[in-house]
């Protein structure tokens, strides 16, 4: 199953705080502040954690609004199955919010912690995954004593606009959406196409679904973050039949000089389905 190190995840944290949609953000909080038992600890699962992004976003609305306080009344549980970003989760936040690591299969859907869940969260995931884990998302969300929402941000649409403009921009972008499709670890990726198949087995199933652009928007002040991603779709698409190993080599190379006062455009969207409760 596809890793990410704590560099990585630190490196576009800022990119992904400024991208992620914040009325959506707060539309979640909102619903978990009105429970009908308002007085009950609300518990939130984070799927693919890492080192917790997804419960700092929630904390930093908490501190323009009074809807829910996270100490008081928010428990996260994050899931991952990667010991170290866990164990750096608990480092920045055990101290400061209800906290429960699981080091677990994600793929093992049966074995997820979620009873008692009223919120599942993933942040920058299911563009990783296949048809058949949302699918069982969804019915293990159905399948839940109570109403259970579901809330995830920033993932990647298939969309990447780069400026000044390079002629195999397009060339690479098409190798680098076909390299989405690849198995993660979930099954064949549903990569750009995760957020509407989504919707569309959500609002089947009976829940309201929203849905809301977050893209990075990456200028010169991201240039470590720019160079990561131009030497990441480097890899990617290395040995794609449409793109000759020296032409790519062009294309890094003149990304690589632009990054500094060049632009980036990653698409990306956010997704929040909310259980009829009536």
């Amino acid at each position: 199953m596809t890793s990410f190190s704590i560099d990585w995840l630190d490196l576009r944290e800022t990119a992904d705080r400024r991208a992620r949609n914040s009325i959506l953000l707060e539309q979640a909080k909102h619903w978990l502040a009105n429970e009908p038992a308002p007085a009950i600890v609300k518990t939130i699962v984070d799927l693919g954690a890492g080192t917790g992004s997804t419960l700092r976003a929630f904390s930093m609305i908490s501190k323009s609004s009074t809807l829910i306080s996270d100490r008081q009344l928010l428990n996260w549980r994050l899931v991952d199955q990667d010991a170290e970003l866990l164990a750096e989760a608990r480092l920045r936040h055990s101290e400061s919010h209800r906290l429960e690591t699981y080091e677990l299969d994600l793929t093992d859907i049966a074995g997820l912690p979620l009873e008692g869940t009223r919120l599942i969260t993933a942040s920058a995931l299911f563009d990783l995954v296949s048809a058949d884990f949302i699918d069982k998302i969804v019915a293990a969300l159905q399948s839940q004593q109570q109403p259970v929402g579901i809330y995830t941000a920033l993932n990647y649409d298939g969309v990447t606009c780069w400026a000044p403009a390079h002629p195999l921009d397009e060339v690479v972008l098409d190798a680098f959406n076909r390299d989405q499709h690849r198995d993660k670890g979930f099954g064949v990726s549903l990569g750009p196409h995760a957020v509407p198949y989504m919707e569309q087995v959500l609002e089947s199933s009976g829940f309201t679904v929203f849905t809301v652009n977050s893209p990075w928007v990456l200028e010169g002040n991201c240039r470590k973050l720019v160079n990561a991603l131009i030497s990441g779709i480097g890899d990617a698409v290395a040995g794609d039949s449409a793109l000759a190993a020296e032409e790519l080599q062009c294309w890094v190379e003149f990304r690589m000089a632009n990054s500094a006062k060049g632009t980036c455009i990653v698409g990306h969207k956010d997704l929040l389905a909310l259980p009829d409760e009536a």
